[in-house]
C-alpha cells in the first residue's frame, strides 16, 4: 500500500534523485546515454540494477512511504554506491513509526559543562542539536572575538560559517570548509532536518546565502571526524588545531568541540 507524502520520505526522495542524477554511468557498466552523457542514471536503470519494479523506486523518489524493506534500501544504496554515512541517513529517513524524541532545549550550557571547558587553556564551546553555540571558554573567544557580541539568532554555527566575513577571513579555505560543515549538519539532523528548528537554520540561509544554495542542492552528507583546522588568527597569524568532538553522556543532545593546538602553547 501506497502511503501519502511525508517531510521525511520528500527529503528520502530529493537525496536519491540527486544521487541517482549525479551517479556515473561507466561505473555501473552502462553505456554513454545520448540525453545524460555518462553522468546520471534514469529510474528505471536503478530500479533494474536493484531487483526491485520502476513503479515502486519512483515512489521511493516521490516521497512516498511504500513501506519498502531494509533489504530493498540496501540494494538501491548499492546502485547507487553511497557512503555508510548516507545509507545510515537514508535508512533513518525511511523508518516507519514514531519520530525521534525531540532534543532537550538550553536556554543556557548546564554549569558543569562549563566548569569544564573553561577549565580548558585550548579553544572549546558547546553545540545545541541545531548548532547554536551555546557556551565557549576564553581561548575560543580569542580566536573568534566577535561570538560575544552577536544576537543569540546569529550565534549559530553554521549561519556563521557561510554569512561572518570575519570567520571568512579566518578560514583559509572557506568554501571547503563551508561544505563539509553543512554535509556533517544534514548527518547529525538525520530525520530531525525536516522538524521546525532545523529547517529554520536552513531555510534562514537559503535566503542569505547563494553559496549556501549551491551547497545545499548538491545533499551532500557526512559524519564528523576529527580532523586538523587552520585559522588565520587575527593576532597571532596562521594556527592549526587538532578539531575533536565529544558528547557528554548527561547532556547527550549537547556536544563540546575542541580545538587542541597541534603544537605546544607558549
Amino acid at each position: 500500500m501506497v502511503r501519502p507524502r511525508t517531510p521525511r520520505r520528500v527529503e528520502l526522495g530529493e537525496f536519491l534523485s540527486a544521487r541517482r542524477r549525479s551517479a556515473s554511468r561507466a561505473d555501473r557498466g552502462l553505456p554513454v546515454s545520448p540525453r545524460r552523457g555518462d553522468t546520471g542514471l534514469s529510474r528505471e536503470e536503478v530500479a533494474a540494477l536493484a531487483g526491485i519494479s520502476v513503479s515502486w523506486y519512483t515512489w521511493l523518489e516521490q516521497g512516498r512511504d511504500t513501506g519498502v524493506s531494509h533489504q530493498v534500501l540496501l540494494a538501491v544504496a548499492r546502485v547507487l554506491a553511497l557512503s555508510d554515512d548516507e545509507v545510515d541517513y537514508v535508512l533513518g529517513l525511511a523508518e516507519r513509526g514514531e519520530s525521534p524524541a525531540r532534543p532537550v532545549r538550553y536556554d543556557a550550557a548546564p554549569e558543569h559543562l562549563m566548569r569544564l571547558i573553561e577549565r580548558l587553556d585550548f579553544p572549546a564551546f558547546i553545540l545545541t542539536p541545531g548548532w547554536a553555540i551555546l557556551g565557549w571558554n576564553a581561548a575560543y573567544r580569542d580566536l573568534y572575538p566577535r561570538v560575544e557580541d552577536l544576537a543569540p539568532a546569529d550565534r549559530n554555527l553554521l549561519w556563521l560559517v557561510y554569512t561572518d566575513p570575519d570567520l571568512r577571513r579566518m578560514l583559509p579555505d572557506w568554501e571547503r570548509d563551508t561544505r563539509r560543515f553543512l554535509a556533517e549538519f544534514r548527518a547529525e539532523a538525520g530525520v530531525r532536518v525536516t522538524e521546525d528548528d532545523h529547517r529554520a537554520v536552513l531555510d534562514r540561509l537559503a535566503g542569505a546565502s547563494e553559496l549556501f544554495r549551491e551547497h545545499a542542492a548538491e545533499l551532500e552528507v557526512a559524519g564528523f571526524a576529527s580532523r586538523r583546522r587552520d585559522f588565520h588568527h587575527p593576532r597571532q597569524g596562521p594556527v592549526s588545531y587538532d578539531h575533536h568532538r565529544l558528547v557528554p553522556s548527561d547532556a547527550s543532545d549537547l556536544h563540546i568541540v575542541m580545538y587542541v593546538p597541534t603544537t605546544p602553547t607558549p
